[in-house]
């Protein structure tokens, strides 16, 4: 894999159809028949807590393989402080250039520019096989938690990074996903119909029906 091949750059309102497209070809049926991903994403970009100097696309020979955004949100600690923190994604790699590595150099690039914006700490659910290695840890080894689960209900898909050492030190607290990653099966289904046809599948290992 030659580096100088890669190159990253913001997204442009040029790239939106393309970035959808891409999305929604690297989620289809991975965890639902289906996917939401790229209408999560089209809703985001007009949230109040979007970030554009976060928006991210990859590119290999001028062709774009992934892309990567960032969203402003809190920790309500329970002293009553409010900790601002990001979360992330929808993230991906086109399908025909996923486990070669790619993924990570768009996730390392993409956490060095939201650290270099002087943000604390990233939070997000996600696969610690693969954030791991990029730093991520379970979110609990912060004294995180995730709104609305259970207690003792398993939590290891809610990871954290500090972007600035000892940013989560010395607190407690519920982290909130922002609003705008909830988004109505019917409206879904109506932004889908813009897009070429493909088949729902219910397969094994997706989380929700």
């Amino acid at each position: 894999m030659d580096k100088k091949e890669i190159t990253f750059r913001l997204e442009t309102k040029e790239d939106y159809g393309a970035v959808e497209t891409l999305v929604r070809e690297s989620f289809w049926n991975v965890y639902r028949p289906g996917c939401s991903e790229h209408y999560v994403l089209h809703v985001l970009r007009e949230d109040p807590a979007f970030i554009p100097e976060l928006d991210f696309v990859m590119e290999l020979d001028g062709r774009l393989i992934g892309q990567n955004m960032f969203m402003k949100t809190i920790i309500n600690a329970d002293d009553g402080r409010v900790i601002p923190v990001l979360t992330m994604g929808p993230i991906c790699i086109v399908n025909d250039r996923k486990r070669q590595g790619y993924g990570k150099q768009l996730l390392d690039y993409s956490l060095e520019k939201a650290a270099e914006m002087g943000f604390g700490a990233v939070l997000f659910e996600g696969n610690i096989g693969f954030y791991g290695k990029s730093g991520f840890t379970f979110a609990r080894e912060f004294g995180v938690r995730y709104h609305d689960l259970l207690e003792g209900a398993d939590d290891s898909f809610f990871l954290a990074k500090e972007l600035i050492p000892g940013y989560l030190d010395g607190m407690t607290g519920v982290y909130q996903t922002p609003a705008g990653y909830y988004v109505d099966d019917a409206d879904v289904e109506a932004f889908d119909k813009s897009f070429p046809p493909k088949v729902k599948q219910k397969l094994p290992g997706q989380i929700f029906g």
